[in-house]
């Protein structure tokens, strides 16, 4: 008789499920950076309690606004998801996950194909449910919307702020100044010294290319530790702020548009505040400048006797300038039988140290120029078009300025009054 032994069967065991979560916070304040932590801390507890979950990670992302879809954080989380690293992915809700809408659906979709969820805490939405999709589409509708009215309570608020003479500005982008525990601008004695020697050599006769040079050579860096360019140099003589004062409103973003800042040519009320903060140079000193500065303009374009007298060998040599950078376009012959001018910077350091304008030299032929203009590109309908203003009357404008980050509730940095400055109504 022969005994058959039977080996136990092994207990099926159930295999876990990877899952991760994400978390996103708008503004880089200190604030906004404990309570992104709080949430990394959240999730991981709640991933790794669950026994049939595998905790993969939290991703984030902090300072970027949820219209942004190239987070890095968000970016990276995705592309481990499509990689069949990721199951499930956990977050608190729509607006966190994205404010986009078309953002939204199309990542829900995608990773839904590779049967991989999204699942919203504040909703109660899993993107695998049968009506997940309807209820994701409809509330993101209405998250979109609600971001799209904050944005608009913020504007308003912040003219509002301007009208009482409270500034706005990114101090990690303005050399010269920082921060005080108010909010006001207090003087950094290290940069200023370098503000204040760019207006005295102004003075003693050297140009922006040349201090561009010595301030490269002796490898002083810029306010972001970038060399400097003609460009930089021009933009710190005819700030304002410099002499203590300061002009609001110089650029404006139109309604519905994000991300689309357009200098203010009377389309929004601009406002100018006297004796705001310290000054760093005197408003004489200040003053001179601008006038060396016109003065300099006039003997390299026009000659004795009123005749036109260019520097270079080509009439619109020093005439034609790049509006990201503020230097001169340069005449290139692109292909056998054709002209372009190019902004000197992109040509000398690249893409870079400037995203360049290009315009054919048919173009600007077109155009009655007399004195040194600004070029800028604009495009509608898929055509390309080309706007012409004169550059003092540019100057009097800013560059474009990065978009301050979105707050968590729609509020405005808190700011102090000062009794003794003047808002002047432009």
């Amino acid at each position: 008789m022969k005994i058959r032994i039977l080996e136990p069967i092994a207990e099926m065991t159930q295999k876990k499920k990877k899952v991760c979560a994400y978390a996103r916070v708008s503004t880089d304040s200190r604030k906004q950076e404990d309570s992104l932590e709080n949430q990394k801390e959240t999730y991981e507890q709640l991933i790794c309690s669950n026994p049939e979950y595998e905790f993969v990670g939290v991703y984030s992302d902090q300072g970027i606004s949820g219209f942004c879809e190239k987070r890095p954080g968000f970016q990276e989380m995705i592309r481990k998801a499509k990689a069949g690293e990721i199951d499930l992915i956990i977050t608190k809700s729509i607006s966190r996950f994205a404010r986009n809408t078309v953002t939204v659906l199309k990542v829900a979709r995608e990773l839904k194909e590779l049967g991989v969820g999204i699942f919203f805490e504040e909703q109660n939405i899993n993107t695998l449910s049968g009506d997940g999709e309807m209820m994701l589409a409809v509330l993101s509708s209405f998250a979109q919307e609600e971001s799209r009215s904050m944005s608009e309570n913020n504007k308003w608020t912040i003219r509002k702020k301007f009208e009482q003479g409270e500034i706005m500005i990114n101090t990690e982008r303005f050399l010269g100044y920082d921060k005080d525990e108010y909010g006001g601008l207090s003087i950094n004695a290290k940069d200023a010294l370098i503000v204040a020697f760019l207006y005295d050599m102004t003075l003693f006769g050297l140009g922006s290319s040349r201090l561009k040079n010595l301030l490269n050579f002796l490898g002083v860096k810029t306010v972001t530790g970038g060399e400097w360019h003609e460009g930089s140099i021009n933009g710190v003589l005819i700030n304002e702020k410099y002499k203590g004062d300061c002009h609001l409103q110089k650029t404006f973003t139109p309604e519905n548009k994000r991300n689309q800042s357009r200098k203010n040519k009377g389309e929004v009320q601009s406002y100018y505040i006297t004796d705001n903060h310290p000054a760093i140079v005197s408003t004489d000193l200040w003053d001179q400048v601008q006038k060396e500065r016109v003065r300099r303009k006039k003997s390299r374009n026009i000659g004795a006797g009123g005749t036109a007298k260019y520097q270079n060998r080509y009439p619109l040599s020093g005439m034609l300038v790049c509006p990201y950078c503020g230097k001169n376009l340069r005449r290139r012959q692109v292909h056998k039988n054709k002209i372009q001018w190019l902004c000197s910077t992109y040509i000398d350091a690249g893409k870079q140290a400037c995203k360049g304008l290009r315009i054919d030299d048919t173009e600007v032929q077109k155009q009655n120029i007399t004195e040194p203009t600004v070029i800028e590109e604009v495009e509608q309908n898929g055509k390309k078009y080309y706007h012409y203003t004169s550059k003092a009357e540019f100057d009097c404008g800013c560059r474009k300025q990065p978009e301050c980050a979105e707050a968590e509730d729609g509020s405005v940095l808190p700011g102090i009054n000062r009794p003794r400055r003047a808002v002047i109504k432009l």
